[in-house]
C-alpha cells in the first residue's frame, strides 16, 4: 500500500508530455482564449534553456491576465518522452510541455509562422482576442520578452 502511495506521488510530481502534430498545435491556438506564449526549444539547445526559466517567471507574474506558456519540444523521437521529461524535471520546467511529433520542417515551420526558417529558440506570442501575433526566431532577453508580452496583453 505504501509503495502504491509513493508511486502516486512520484508520478504526480512529473507531468505527462503529450505528442502533438502541428495540426493539434494549430487547434490549441485557435481555441485559446488566453494570451499564448509558445516557445519552441530542445534539450540540447543552450540558448533555449537559458530563456525558459525567465519565461516561466515572467509569465507567472501575468497569470492573472490569462497568459499561458506552452513549451514545444523539438527533440528527436528517441528523446521522447523520457529524456525530455527528466530534463524538464531536473530544470524545474513547470509549464505545459508537448513534443512536436513532426520530422519535416518544410511542412510544419510555415504552419507556425511563414517566416520561420526552423531555428531555435523561437517564440510565438498570440493574443486571440486582439489579433496580436508576433514571432521571434531568436533568444529573447528577459527585458525584451516582458516588453513584447506587455504588448501582446495590451495590444
Amino acid at each position: 500500500m505504501l509503495l502504491l502511495f509513493l508511486a502516486g506521488i512520484i508520478s504526480a510530481k512529473g507531468q505527462t508530455i503529450a505528442s502533438w502534430k502541428v495540426i493539434k498545435l494549430q487547434d490549441y491556438i485557435s481555441k485559446s482564449d488566453s494570451v499564448l506564449v509558445i516557445n519552441f526549444w530542445a534539450t540540447f539547445c543552450k540558448p533555449c534553456n537559458e530563456e525558459i526559466p525567465y519565461f516561466q517567471t515572467i509569465v507567472n507574474e501575468y497569470k492573472d491576465q490569462k497568459v499561458k506558456l506552452l513549451l514545444v519540444s523539438l527533440d528527436l523521437k528517441d528523446e521522447y518522452p523520457n529524456k525530455i521529461k527528466a530534463f524538464a524535471e531536473k530544470n524545474n520546467y513547470t509549464n505545459q510541455i508537448v513534443w512536436l511529433n513532426e520530422t519535416n520542417a518544410d511542412y510544419f515551420c510555415p504552419k507556425v509562422d511563414k517566416a520561420w526558417m526552423g531555428g531555435i529558440p523561437s517564440t510565438l506570442l498570440i493574443n486571440p482576442k486582439t489579433g496580436y501575433r508576433k514571432f521571434f526566431e531568436q533568444q529573447l532577453k528577459p527585458e525584451e520578452f516582458e516588453k513584447e508580452l506587455k504588448k501582446a496583453i495590451n495590444f
